[in-house]
């Protein structure tokens, strides 16, 4: 008896020996062949040597959330092997290079041990020590393919598309591939393997990317046309998938339309896109936690020189260096009210691939509609690994450019006061630089300003710039995504939470008679306070250690409710097993 397109593994391997691509490549054909899956990639923040972990999960239910035992594990690395063995349940596959010497008496004798010579099966592959080093992972793919019964002419074609920019090594790869093939049907054929994958069509209309693609995309949509930024794991890649973007689509007649700057610093680059907010281009930058804390000073003039600017928060472990990649939910205070004094940022939480897409498109809508500083908050699960989603829409409805007053609307006014709320939802009227009117012109000021934008440190006038600002940030509930209801119940019982979690909850929660709803932007909308009134008990279940979505909530509204902390802070992505763990616990208290 085998299980069949439902099973968990982990590849156990060194940082830098080239096991992503290979791993990359059993995603992608289990993915292609119709199987819902998803691929982790646990690595250490340094270039290489230490060990490195990559999940494959497929579920026939699209349950692809991290689990913490294995059914498979391939253990490549010395160093971690008994630990690997350790992670796997009992009657799992213990796949591990021979060439390691493992003592067999300290082998579980409750799994199947496979070991396997990888370095004798690729010895006719190639005679380069170098490229035997890289193609035993390939040989591992091989070996998996004949256990699992991949279908071989779409790993072939996945190779193929992999490498096409390399055409030189794809046939190499497939040799290594045949060679590990060949291995397993000669010398393990009458192994009982317990697990097999059966293409179907569950994923024939679905995507597999990581967010930080689909953020890039998602910029490139909404027309942004300048990013500065500075290199910082895990959002680099946004930048560089945003680069490649603009590369291959908007270069025309030789000409660029568009400007990417790597500035000296996070500063600086916040600094450049607000520049280039204030004249008229849709921008943004993109870090992580140290950067956004770097940010902070320049945050506040975008809010308070009301000039549009995004920041794409990719959120690693903290504080200080912390874990830099180690995924969390911890950054989501500090973006809310980033900057000194009294501040309020609009920020969005994606909690799928998908919404990465839109969720950047949208913030350069809401910052111009806004005039104001608009923050994403991703993740380091969400943007780095391989998730599976719904396909993207095309962007059916012209850009919001906001407030905008062009020549011909200026000698239609009287006078244009910059900051004068003139339609009672705290929003100026803004004019762009190089716009041929007298009226034009103001001075943008970071320091004390009255609605004419004149310099002024009257208390009364400070006080009513203060006020409309937060007048305005009430004005973003109504702009903002809402909160999405997942799962309605009668039960008194309730789940919110935000991003990445997302993709556990659903798993946990599939049997509970529970009410389950995603917040995905701030500032809060009434729909949260109304399903926080109707339950007698909320969870709030949350990547950090503080509960901080469970104190901005408590901050800003008072309610009979009562709220549980539900927090996970060790770095790893949130498991439906701790959820259940939890929340057992919570109710048998």
């Amino acid at each position: 008896m085998f299980k069949e397109n439902d099973f968990v593994l982990n590849v156990a391997t060194i940082n830098g020996s080239g096991s992503q691509s290979s791993n990359s490549i059993l995603v992608k054909t289990l993915f292609r062949m119709g199987l819902p899956v998803g691929g982790k990639n646990l690595f250490p923040s340094n270039i290489q040597g230490l060990p490195t972990w990559f999940t494959i999960r497929v579920h026939p239910e699209g349950y692809t959330a991290r689990k913490a035992q294995n059914d498979i594990v391939v253990a490549m690395n010395p160093d971690t092997l008994l630990k690997d063995q350790n992670s796997l349940k009992p009657s799992g596959v213990f796949i591990y290079n021979s060439d390691l010497k493992v003592n067999p008496e300290l082998l579980r004798d409750d799994i199947l041990s496979i070991p396997i010579p990888f370095k004798e099966i690729i010895k006719g592959v190639t005679d380069s020590v170098k490229l035997k080093k890289l193609l035993v992972n390939m040989a591992y793919v091989g070996v998996l393919a004949e256990l699992l019964n991949l279908d071989k002419s779409i790993l072939n074609k996945v190779i193929e598309d992999f490498f096409e920019d390399k055409p030189k090594v794809i046939s190499i790869n497939q040799k290594a591939i045949e060679a590990g093939i060949e291995y397993a049907q000669n010398k393990l054929s009458e192994i009982d393997f317990p697990i097999k994958v059966k293409a179907t069509q569950q994923t024939s209309s679905k995507l597999l990317m990581d967010g930080n693609t689909a953020a890039a995309l998602g910029f490139l949509m909404g027309g942004a046309g300048f990013m500065s930024w500075y290199p910082i794991t895990p959002s680099s890649s946004v930048a560089e998938s945003f680069q490649s973007f603009c590369e291959k689509y908007r270069i025309k007649e030789n000409k660029n339309h568009f400007a990417i700057v790597q500035a000296e610093d996070e500063l600086s680059a916040i600094s450049m896109v607000i520049g280039a907010g204030w004249a008229g281009a849709r921008s943004f930058t993109c870090t992580s936690g140290p950067g956004l804390s770097l940010m902070a000073e320049a945050a506040g003039l975008s809010y308070f020189a009301e000039i549009p600017a995004v920041i794409w928060n990719v959120q690693r472990v903290g504080p200080s260096t912390g874990l830099p990649t180690r995924t969390s939910q911890a950054d989501l205070l500090a973006a809310y009210h980033l900057s000194h004094g009294d501040t309020k940022h609009v920020v969005l939480m994606p909690g799928n691939i998908k919404e990465c897409f839109e969720f950047s498109q949208m913030s350069l809508d809401l910052a111009e509609r806004l005039q104001t500083l608009v923050i994403g908050l991703s993740d380091l699960d969400l943007g780095m690994n391989l998730h599976q989603s719904e396909e993207f829409e095309y962007p059916k409805t012209a850009f919001d450019r906001g407030k905008v007053l062009d020549a011909e609307e200026l000698e239609k006014v009287q006078s244009f006061a910059r900051y004068k709320d003139i339609d009672g939802d705290g929003i100026g009227y803004r004019t762009l630089p190089g716009t041929e009117h007298e009226k034009a012109a103001y001075f943008t000021r970071g320091t004390g300003h009255d609605e004419k934008s004149n310099y002024t440190e009257s208390p009364e006038v400070y006080k009513a710039l203060m006020d409309r600002l937060d007048k305005k940030h009430q004005t973003a509930k109504a702009l903002v995504p809402k909160p999405v209801l997942h799962k309605d119940s009668q039960s008194e019982l309730g789940i919110l939470s935000f991003g990445s979690t997302h993709e556990a909850l659903t798993e946990s929660i599939c049997n509970l008679d529970i009410s389950y709803m995603r917040v995905r932007a701030l500032p809060l909308s009434d729909e949260v306070l109304d399903f926080i009134k109707s339950k007698k008990l909320i969870y709030v279940v949350e990547q950090n250690r503080d509960g901080q979505l469970l104190e901005i909530i408590k901050k800003e509204w008072e309610t009979n409710t009562k709220l549980v902390s539900v927090c996970q802070y060790d770095g790893l992505p949130m498991t439906a097993d701790f959820i259940l763990q939890s929340l057992n616990k919570e109710i048998s208290s």
